[in-house]
């Protein structure tokens, strides 16, 4: 309950902030602390916060009567974090009828809502958790019937877009569930707001998305996959025999039946680990045991129970985790349809003591340069045999990352085609107290084993290269190492007057960039502004490495950089916004170490809101029908899905506000398209060329940037801008099919709506 109750004064003090209209009272666990910001300030003393909201006394009926509302709603808190929020209605009639609210730090939201009748108050959760937080807007206006269904459209319209026609769509819904037209409308627009938060929804997707995808991929079962057999290795010491024995079942329990259980037990001290071990070796001939003599630690026992095997592919299991029934079925599919592939792997979940399934991590496709930032493989794999024998199985010495050790040497060389990924949960990761996959800094030196795994990798590999700890734990900086003498790199920033933006941004380079072999191409767009005209001239007189171009036509963003590129000098071109302004001094020495990379194609940057909020972090493909911005909205302080805000990791696409490219990739491909895409896409389109010539594009938070978006161009707001947006989203739709519905750096059961890696 609250530990302080406001007085009436102050009540009404803090009605008239929060909206003229509503007088909010605290209700249940929150405690309001002294704020210097625009907003009333809380402390969450639980995980069930609560306001309740009652219409102002000069309401004269005193209700909130049936109809449409539109709340909206800024909220600003401590950590930064995002919420989902909840309204309820019909309090007094005890059958709760509840709007998810969910909301991003400093974000307005704005939310449609229906009452079906008089409300006299309703009550507002605003997170579920503990927490500090600042409401800086809360109102709740009555709308028309036609505002609320112009307002509905406008968000299904922009978030629909893959759809052909989204009125021919609503319209078939409402004939399919035998409703009105708005009642359809409203029921897709709530979808929409489908909760943010992973753990929310999960329940949900096991219970219902799981078993239809499952249902889905079995009736693609053939004969032929019964043909694999596996050899499953489990290293065993001092197991609980209650998990030992889950675990084991759970291989008991495979659909697919041809197998061989391989278990090495390191010496355990255990008389109960023993005895359930040889219990089960004497009921089921498939399962091999050997009992060590001598405790040699992990990648000791592991390569023991990697010597009896017989099969040509080996699944890797932990003693005190669990696989599905289908997960060997899975792989043998998954064998018989890429008679190449050398190394596989899963999804996974974790599962905690009770048996409850949490904190999926649903990976991308084959990712090399996010190996080394991180092990976002981890559980499950299976191996060709014949891989593990020919590097000699597990390495002795890196004990804690000894996994990550086995998939960096494992997969060295290995073609695209020879590493598959199964985009289904095949793992259940047990969460015990003190383990690794309840706490990574538990074992805070399976940080230090994963530097010395890749420093050896990055060794044998000839990588002229070094790694460092990442921001996380059990996470990495890989530093590509620059040749002595630097390659020139050309920065081109086209621009139209924007004198404020531009001298922003060329003061931003010039005087924040470690990097020195740099020149700076202006491309002048028709420049009619004294002061940009009198900013060119000062440039070119003091600085030697800068020059403009004159581009007397109408605005063509593709035409523009391919002309810059054609009179550039660098080995490497860097296409950048006017409206760009340099954080960190490094940011193009990363860039540059990684563009200089043989086989990288695109590098992108760390982008933020001037509010230090995610603008950019890669591109992912098939948001809103083309493409959106990973993590677009998170604080700069956030970890990102499972870290990967603060990974280097190959990304389908990244952004031209911030692109650098060898100029002889650039060329490779044909540049940007000058011809369809003269706005809009451009820059996806040419990382899909780079992407499908063979290079691997590539996102950097170690270059940081603002990118005070829009300034200079402005926004899609008359009907010539938005026929040319819809006209080049088509051309990329048409043209990009299969990538945009299947973007191998994401996972197909992530949203497609949402930027924010929540379930689809």
């Amino acid at each position: 309950m609250l530990s302080k109750v406001l007085k009436p004064s102050n009540l009404k003090r803090l009605a008239y902030r929060l909206a003229k209209k509503l007088i909010i009272v605290p209700h249940h666990q929150l405690t309001e602390t002294t704020s210097e910001n625009n907003g009333s300030s809380w402390v969450t003393t639980g995980d069930d916060p609560q306001f309740i909201i009652h219409p102002a006394r000069r309401i004269p009926s005193r209700n909130f009567s049936k109809g449409w509302y539109l709340l909206r709603v800024k909220i600003t808190e401590a950590n930064h974090q995002s919420h989902v929020g909840k309204l309820y209605s019909n309090l007094q009639k005890g059958e709760l009828a509840t709007v998810d609210v969910p909301w991003h730090s400093t974000k307005f939201v704005n939310r449609l809502f229906y009452l079906e009748s008089n409300n006299s108050m309703l009550r507002f959760d605003p997170c579920e958790a503990e927490t500090e937080f600042t409401m800086n807007t809360f109102m709740i206006s009555k709308v028309p019937s036609f505002i609320a269904m112009r307002h509905m459209k406008q968000r299904l319209y922009k978030l629909l877009s893959h759809v052909d026609d989204v009125e021919e769509y609503l319209d078939t819904n409402r004939k399919l569930n035998g409703g009105t037209l708005i009642e359809t409308v409203y029921e897709e627009y709530n979808k929409t707001f489908t909760t943010g938060v992973m753990e929310k929804s999960y329940p949900l997707w096991v219970e219902f998305d799981e078993p239809r995808a499952l249902e889905k991929m079995k009736q693609t079962f053939t004969q032929a996959q019964s043909e694999v057999k596996f050899s499953i290795i489990l290293p065993t010491y001092n197991t609980d025999p209650i998990y030992l024995k889950e675990c084991i079942d759970s291989v008991l329990q495979q659909t697919h039946k041809n197998w061989e259980l391989c278990i090495a037990d390191d010496a355990s001290t255990n008389a109960e680990t023993i005895s359930t071990l040889k219990s089960y070796a004497q009921k089921h001939a498939n399962i091999k045991l050997n009992l060590l003599s001598e405790n040699g630690h992990i990648s000791k026992a592991s390569n023991a129970a990697l010597s009896m095997v017989t099969s040509d592919y080996v699944l890797l299991l932990d003693h005190d985790d669990t696989l599905p029934a289908h997960t060997l079925s899975f792989f043998a599919k998954a064998l018989t349809d890429n008679t190449n592939a050398k190394v596989l792997y899963g999804d996974e979940d974790k599962v905690d003591e009770q048996g409850n399934r949490h904190q999926p991590h649903f990976k991308p496709d084959w990712n090399p340069d996010l190996l080394l930032s991180q092990n976002y493989i981890c559980h499950p794999v299976v191996y060709k045999t014949s891989v593990l024998k020919e590097i000699g199985g597990f390495r002795v010495g890196v004990e804690g990352s000894q996994d990550h050790d086995l998939l960096l040497r494992a997969t060295a060389g290995l073609k695209h085609d020879e590493v598959v990924h199964l985009p289904f949960i095949l793992y259940h990761w047990r969460v015990i107290e003190n383990s690794t996959a309840s706490n990574a800094s538990a074992k805070s030196y399976t940080t230090d084993a994963g530097i010395e795994a890749i420093k050896d990798f990055l060794d044998q590999s000839g990588q002229n290269a070094s790694v460092e700890k990442g921001k996380y734990p059990n996470t990495y900086k890989v530093n590509w190492a620059l040749p002595d003498e630097q390659p020139l790199v050309s920065l081109v920033i086209p621009t139209r007057d924007g004198y404020d933006i531009l001298k922003q941004c060329l003061e931003s380079i010039y005087e924040k960039t470690s990097y020195k072999n740099f020149e700076i191409i202006v491309v002048d767009n028709q420049t009619t502004c004294d002061k940009t005209l009198g900013l060119f001239s000062e440039y070119n007189s003091t600085k030697a490495n800068f020059r403009v171009l004159k581009w007397d036509k109408p605005f063509n963003y593709s035409a523009i950089n391919n002309f810059a590129v054609s009179q550039a000098q660098g080995e490497v071109v860097g296409l950048i916004n006017n409206d760009i302004e340099v954080i960190n001094e490094e940011w193009l020495s990363e860039m540059m170490s990684h563009a200089l990379r043989p086989e990288i194609g695109c590098v992108g940057a760390k982008l933020y809101y001037p509010n230090d909020t995610i603008q950019h972090a890669g591109v992912i493909l098939g948001i809103g029908g083309v493409a959106g911005h990973s993590h677009k909205y998170f604080h700069k302080s956030e970890p990102g899905y499972f870290t990967r805000l603060h990974l280097v990791q190959n990304m389908s696409a990244v952004t031209a506000a911030c692109l650098l490219v060898r100029k002889s990739v650039f060329e490779e491909v044909g540049g940007l398209n000058e011809q369809d895409l003269t706005v809009a896409f451009n820059d996806v389109d040419f990382c899909l060329k780079v992407h499908t010539a063979g290079y691997r594009n590539l996102f950097t938070p170690w270059a940081e940037l603002y990118h005070h978006e829009s300034i200079s161009r402005g926004e899609e707001d008359t009907p010539e801008k938005v026929a040319r947006f819809n006209k080049e989203s088509d051309y990329m739709k048409d043209k990009w099919k299969t990538l945009l519905c299947n973007d191998t750096a994401y996972n197909p059961n992530l949203s497609n709506t949402h930027e924010n890696f929540s379930l689809k």
